[in-house]
């Protein structure tokens, strides 16, 4: 299960889940039963995941999910023991049985669990200023502060010689030992995912976490989404600048340094030691390799392999961009 957090109602019977999407082929399967939705990676068998691009066509041979929702071009890419279904619109579905198996990863409502600190066990060994606000199911290691007006929302772990700043609200994290989270920063609410639908628009749940690895720090103004059907992760020993935004899914290496207003969307994946300029915007469903330096301002739109620099929009090896550029 990606978040030990939400409640998984399984299992369901896969006929009833086809029902319940409104499934047009007459494809017969047995009553077998699904424990759970997962990504193509972390499914076991009696899973059922997804397979919506050829990006992911090398782990779909390697996945141990009993079932996959896929397309009739990439069905042929799944491992002999997963099942296809084929789709129209895999994202869709996909949604809308992982509503089923967890409903009550939609809203983000306030958690109305939460009570003042000093009402709490967490008063004789955190350093808190007012107005500290912890929900249910926290758990706060040694040596931590937290700064005021702060929440720290249920189902939330951090760990040893933290510092969580003011104004920031915590949610579905994990955050491990000495981590430093400025003022100002929402962690682990939903990512933006949605399908339009005729006149509206279907909203895709998160069932995923926010893991923040040790000594890492997260500027003033940042946001971070949870993941979606997987982790959100930021490595160790990570800097963040301030007011960058990390979409859900997102996985960030070790030793990074990221300026300013630097945007992440979904699902892409940088190595270790990477270095992005100010301002940067870093696409869907890429991978950045290790080493990597981007400039300010730059746009990726593309893979970028280990050990490059690269300066522009889109953006391309950084000597080129200067000759081109002169």
């Amino acid at each position: 299960m990606t978040n030990p957090f939400f409640k998984n109602t399984g299992p369901y019977k896969i006929n009833y889940l086809l029902k319940s999407i409104n499934f047009k082929n007459n494809l017969k399967f047995l009553d077998e039963k699904i424990n759970d939705i997962n990504d193509l990676v972390s499914s076991k068998k009696g899973d059922i995941t997804f397979l919506h691009s050829k990006k992911y066509n090398n782990l779909a041979k390697n996945t141990k999910a009993s079932f996959c929702l896929t397309t009739e071009n990439l069905k042929s890419y799944l491992s002999e023991k997963c099942k296809p279904i084929v789709t129209d619109n895999v994202l869709l579905d996909t949604a809308k049985i992982t509503e089923i198996f967890y409903p009550d990863s939609i809203t983000d409502n306030f958690d109305s669990t939460v009570e003042y600190i000093n009402k709490t066990e967490f008063k004789e060994n955190v350093k808190f200023g007012k107005n500290v606000l912890i929900g249910k199911n926290v758990k706060i290691g040694n040596n931590c502060s937290i700064g005021h007006n702060t929440i720290i929302e249920k189902n939330v772990n951090i760990g040893n010689n933290c510092s969580i700043g003011s104004n920031v609200i915590l949610r579905n994290s994990l955050i491990k030992n000495n981590v430093h989270i400025l003022d100002g920063c929402v962690i682990g609410k939903k990512g933006f995912g949605f399908f339009p639908v005729k006149n509206s628009n279907f909203r895709y749940p998160q069932i995923g976490v926010v893991i923040i690895e040790d000594n890492a720090e997260i500027g003033c103004g940042s946001t971070i989404d949870r993941g979606s059907l997987s982790k959100t992760i930021i490595g160790k020993n990570t800097y963040l600048d301030n007011q960058i935004h990390i979409a859900h899914n997102v996985k960030i290496g070790e030793n990074c340094i990221i300026a300013g207003q630097v945007g992440f969307a979904g699902s892409s994946t940088l190595g270790n030691n990477v270095m992005i300029g100010g301002q940067a915007g870093i696409s869907g469903h890429l991978k950045v390799g290790n080493n990597v330096q981007i400039a300010g301002g730059s746009g990726v739109i593309k893979n970028i392999p280990d050990n490059s620099k690269v300066m522009g929009y889109p953006a391309k090896d950084l000597k080129n961009f200067i000759r081109e550029n002169k």
